[in-house]
């Protein structure tokens, strides 16, 4: 089994990490990347990979869980996927600075990544990843109003035979209209190892300097 990351191939890294931070980073990233990238070995649904994304500016933060659909390691983004009339995505647009927040209760690990957002509609980026979405999942931009839209009453916001699962992939097709890809390119990683002898924290800069420096937890 062979697994790479984009932060143990950083030579920064590599020589500045103490063994057992490096088992644990290790341990991180075997979660992350199988789940999202192309390797072969995938564990089950995990806290990590659902984080909470982070955007607007500083009048309007508008925070939510977001679940990642793909990790590259050569290029340093993680995406997920949106409905295009969702209100992130104008500020987004306005502003494609995000943060997104990583927690993992038993690993005991807390990441904080700040990158730059693009969003990705009806372009070859969303086409190959409608592609892999099952239709079933489709089922998520198959609503006729947006997110958000106000309701006289409790409401999927499906019709009811999108609601019962009663479509088929063809059926489904409908939704790609409604479907875009948020990529995000990471800029830097903030990593928390909460420990009751001590916490370790450091910082690990992807975007000019390629720096890597301890914090005080």
């Amino acid at each position: 089994m062979n697994i790479e990351s984009p932060l143990l191939a950083h030579p920064l890294l590599v020589e500045s990490l103490r063994p057992e931070v490096t088992i644990i980073v290790g341990i991180l990233l075997l979660i992350i990347v199988p789940n999202l990238g192309n390797a072969t070995f995938r564990i089950p649904m995990t806290q990590f990979r659902i984080p909470v994304f982070i955007c607007g500016n500083d009048k309007d933060l508008d925070g939510r869980v977001v679940v990642l659909r793909k990790a590259d390691q050569q290029n340093n983004f993680i995406q997920y996927h949106s409905d295009i009339r969702s209100s992130k995505i104008e500020k987004i647009k306005q502003n494609p600075s995000c943060a997104i927040l990583f927690y993992g209760k038993e690993e005991k690990i807390q990441l904080r990544v700040k990158a730059e957002c693009k969003v990705h509609f009806d372009d070859e980026i969303t086409k190959g990843s409608w592609e892999k979405t099952g239709h079933i999942s489709r089922k998520c931009y198959l609503v006729t109003n947006g997110p958000g839209t106000e309701s006289d009453k409790p409401t999927s916001g499906l019709d009811d035979k999108f609601d019962n699962f009663d479509f088929t992939k063809e059926e489904s097709e409908a939704g790609y209209k409604n479907f875009c890809v948020i990529r995000c390119k990471v800029k830097s990683i903030e990593w928390l190892y909460l420990a009751a002898k001590g916490h370790r924290r450091a910082l690990i800069d992807l975007n000019g300097s390629k720096k890597f420096t301890w914090l005080v937890p």
